[in-house]
């Protein structure tokens, strides 16, 4: 997890509910091992409670972790209500999961150019060559940009492979690193 160690508990707690055996799905799951809505929810409400993050942090968080659960609808009710850049990134990877590749492509263009976008090419980047993907960088990675509608079609061709496709795989980490960089922008912004 990329949250930088902190004295308030609740982050503490909230980064282990992002500690699943594996990464969520490009699609929509549901993986084995992922908490049901209802435990969840309760570990959430106790992490938020005990954190000094204000309320208007607590919605994008729910919404963030329950889609890293696998729990599409429920972060759905909560994203589509979130305004801004933030609430269309969590809307737009909730309907790529989902898969609704056209409905996540017209909340990627309401998204516009997000601030964790450059951080996720610089992360993708060197993810993507230390497995020797050059040709996957340069579809996700314009020069030094990440292309979140790239993505999108990266996702759609992956579904027609096996979940243990190393390309898949590869893919399933970007997300990975994508909702790890929302989950820290809410975070920081909100503190």
């Amino acid at each position: 997890m990329m949250l930088a160690k902190s004295s308030q508990p609740g982050l503490e707690k909230l980064r282990t509910l992002l500690a699943t055996p594996e990464l969520p799905e490009l699609g929509p799951g549901p993986r084995t091992s992922v908490l049901p809505v209802e435990t969840l929810t309760r570990k959430l409400e106790d992490c938020l409670a005990r954190s000094d993050l204000p309320s208007p942090a607590h919605l994008p968080i729910r919404a963030l972790v329950l889609l890293w659960h696998d729990h599409l609808d429920s972060a759905h009710s909560i994203a589509q209500d979130l305004p801004g850049s933030d609430g269309s990134f969590l809307h737009g990877i909730m309907h790529r999961r989902e898969p609704d590749y056209g409905n996540a492509k017209y909340w990627f263009h309401r998204v516009g150019s997000h601030e964790c976008f450059p951080e996720l090419a610089r992360k993708a980047t060197a993810l993507i060559q230390s497995k020797k993907e050059n040709a996957l960088r340069e579809r996700l990675v314009a020069g030094i940009q990440w292309d979140p509608f790239a993505f999108i079609d990266a996702c759609e061709k992956a579904a027609s492979r096996p979940k243990s496709d190393p390309q898949t795989e590869l893919l399933r980490a970007i997300q990975g690193i994508e909702l790890e960089l929302l989950l820290g922008r809410f975070c920081v912004i909100s503190s």
